[in-house]
Formats: structure tokens, sequence, C-alpha cells
């Protein structure tokens, strides 16, 4: 006995690998913008908290003189940019770009990060992404709340 083949469904052949030529590269780039994508949400949160911190770190360095002079508390600008500077320099080769200025009244931090992509990496043109965030610190006493 032999067994026929039935050809009369013979144009169903090769949908299965239509289907998965086509939809392979949309599901890997669905893959890498949800990677990669987390990864920049990540970092630009990072980039604001190194911000942040080193603002505050900034802030804290008061002019004792003028504070005992006038019951104000006042920025020592050199002290505070150094302050905040140095603090952005322990998170070492994370932080791409920053910039650290400061005034009598406040202090401003700009940090940049820099990220590699991991799956859309494979793009030109997407290897890399930078997040920058800046933030602002001034000291605070108990008659400012």
């Amino acid at each position: 006995m032999r067994c026929r083949r039935d050809r009369g469904h013979g144009g169903d052949r090769g949908t299965i690998a239509m289907y998965v030529v086509l939809f392979t590269p949309a599901v890997f780039l669905l893959a890498g913008l949800l990677v990669d994508g987390g990864l920049a949400i990540h970092a630009r949160q990072r980039a604001a908290d190194m911000a942040e911190q080193a603002a505050r770190a900034g802030a804290n360095e008061i002019d004792t003189a003028a504070l005992r002079r006038t019951g104000e508390p006042v920025i020592a600008p050199d002290r505070a940019r150094a302050a905040a500077c140095d603090l952005l320099a322990d998170y070492g080769e994370d932080v791409t770009a920053s910039r650290c200025a400061a005034d009598e009244e406040q202090v401003d931090v700009t940090v940049q990060l820099t990220v590699r992509a991991q799956l859309l990496g494979i793009v030109p043109g997407l290897g890399e992404f930078t997040m920058t965030s800046t933030a602002s610190a001034r000291p605070v006493t108990d008659g400012d709340q």
C-alpha cells in the first residue's frame, strides 16, 4: 500500500517561513526598544541623582564667617564647586562630562552620562546615547520652611 499525499493544499507551503522572516526583525526591534529604552530611563534617573547629590554637597559648604556676621547662610563658591566636582569624580568613568558652578546663593551641577545600546547597537547611529541632567541646590534654614 502506498500513501498518497493530498496535493490539494500545496499553496500553504512556506507560509510559516514567511512569517518567521517578516516578524523576527520586528520582535528584535521591539526587544531592543524595551531593553535599551530601560537603559536610557535608568541612565537619566542616575544622571539626575548624581547631579542632585553633587549640588547638595556643594550647598553644604557654608561660609561660616559670613554666617556669624549676618546670620544668613552664604555659600563659599570655591569650596562649593570643589565639593560638587569631587563628589562627581568619585563616580569615575560613569560620568562622561560635568559642570559645577556656584555663587553665594546656589550651586548648579550638570552631569552627562553615555550609555551603550545593548540590542539596538547593531543599527548604525544607535550605538550610544547620552543622558544629561541638571540640578541646583541652596542652603536651607528653619526660617525658609
